[in-house]
């Protein structure tokens, strides 16, 4: 299991090496009732391998504070009472960061120990399951933290050397590539003999999905692309919208994506705030417009007089695609303007919304016990993404994965690719 060891600690780096360019001030944010402070993330990552392996798997562990298992569960009830994410994690002074880093280093060395031992296969899907969740945890680390340097007057970056570069490059032209009918399989097939062979279990069973003739869009709609949507009153026109978009967008007044401010010293009237700090939206606009729900997607969709792909479509498409993109390995940290011919953008830049409700395949079956609940009780109300972004670790995404999250979200790197029948 030495293969697995090594993934652990490259996980656990990674999480450190994010949090590194952070004050404990900083680590003590929750901006919105979306996010929880990078504090609250590292913790519940350590609290995941200690509930869920140690305790139950290495013999003679002790745990490291036991009123963690309380303070840092997200929404296991199974397993007790959970303190409400709406009470504001940030509210947790208590432990200190030093002492979270103190717990996070505990259960390393602990699970030093257990992979000193032979690990049989339930053991290793159980840690290979909460690197997935860490790296999860990862990409949230830096949109809460976008969204917290937002929210503060002062407007802070997180990293003013990924402040995308000033200048404008033509994006590839948008095409429509066309797809044929008929049945096809989506989904995943995990391979029994390999537990570093990984699908969260809202993947699977993979099965066959009758799919009529369809276009896609070969790249994802740009921010001058969506800002001609805006100059056409498109926030004001409700035939554009679902009646909860437009109830939505008017009680939040939306009038743009999120992290976007009018600027008259921009050419096109607006600036954008990013993590590497404010840019004009004229150094953008061929960029992939991000952080927008699922409302103005659909209502962008309808205003173009197309829609958006389902994700069977989605997936009939990535299948046959390279996994790679702009994702938090290239460390942009922003949507990069689209290059090169074919099919572009499918992983990485922004997470794509699907017209797809996120339910339970044919046969679905959840995980055992507690972990049941990692998935299938959020399935109602939520609607699917696909492709990963540019805050997604790279060896996380694939083809088959299922992202999901309320239609009015918008503090995720969320963007739009567009299709027609």
């Amino acid at each position: 299991m030495s293969k697995l060891a090594a993934k652990y600690k490259a996980v656990r780096a990674m999480t450190r090496s994010l949090a590194a360019r952070l004050s404990a001030e900083d680590q003590m944010v929750q901006s919105c009732p979306e996010a929880s402070p990078v504090k609250w993330h590292q913790a519940h990552t350590t609290w995941f391998f200690e509930t869920f392996v140690l305790r139950p798997f290495l013999t003679g562990y002790a745990s490291f504070h036991e009123p963690f298992h309380r303070l840092f569960n997200s929404y296991y009830l199974s397993l007790g009472d959970e303190i409400p994410k709406k009470e504001l994690r940030s509210t947790f002074s208590r432990p200190s960061l030093d002492e979270v880093l103190e717990f996070r280093a505990h259960v390393d060395q602990e699970m030093e120990r257990l992979f000193a031992h032979a690990i049989d296969r339930e053991v290793a899907l159980r840690i290979v399951l909460g690197l997935n969740h860490e790296q999860q945890h990862q990409e949230l680390i830096l949109t809460d933290m976008k969204h917290a340097f937002f929210s503060n007057p002062l407007r802070p970056p997180y990293d003013p050397a990924t402040l995308p570069e000033e200048g404008v490059r033509p994006p590839a032209k948008a095409r429509w590539l066309g797809f044929e009918g008929g049945l096809s399989e989506i989904g995943y097939s995990p391979n029994a003999e390999d537990p570093l062979d990984f699908c969260f279990d809202n993947e699977t069973p993979r099965h066959r999905v009758a799919l009529d003739p369809f276009q896609i869009a070969s790249r994802e709609i740009t921010c001058h692309e969506y800002l001609e949507f805006m100059l056409d009153d498109g926030y004001m026109r409700p035939g554009l919208w679902l009646a909860d978009g437009w109830e939505t967008a008017k009680q939040a007044g939306w009038e743009a994506p999120l992290y976007w401010e009018r600027h008259s010293e921009d050419e096109e009237g607006w600036r954008v705030f990013t993590l590497g700090g404010w840019c004009g939206l004229s150094a953008l606009r061929d960029t992939p417009v991000c952080h927008i729900s699922f409302f103005e997607t659909d209502a962008f969709a309808r205003w173009r007089g197309c829609r958006l792909p389902t994700e069977a479509e989605w997936e009939r498409v990535s299948s046959q695609a390279p996994t790679r993109g702009n994702l938090l390995d290239t460390g942009a940290l922003h949507p990069t303007t689209a290059s090169g011919d074919g099919i572009l953008q499918l992983f990485g830049d922004c997470w794509e919304w699907t017209a797809s409700p996120y339910t339970g395949y044919p046969g679905y079956k959840p995980l055992p016990d507690a972990l049941s609940e990692y998935n299938c009780k959020f399935m109602s109300g939520q609607m699917t993404l696909r492709g990963g972004s540019c805050a997604t670790p790279a060896d996380h995404v694939r083809a088959t994965y299922r992202n999901f999250f309320p239609p009015a979200a918008r503090w995720q790197f969320t963007g739009i690719r567009l299709a027609i029948r």
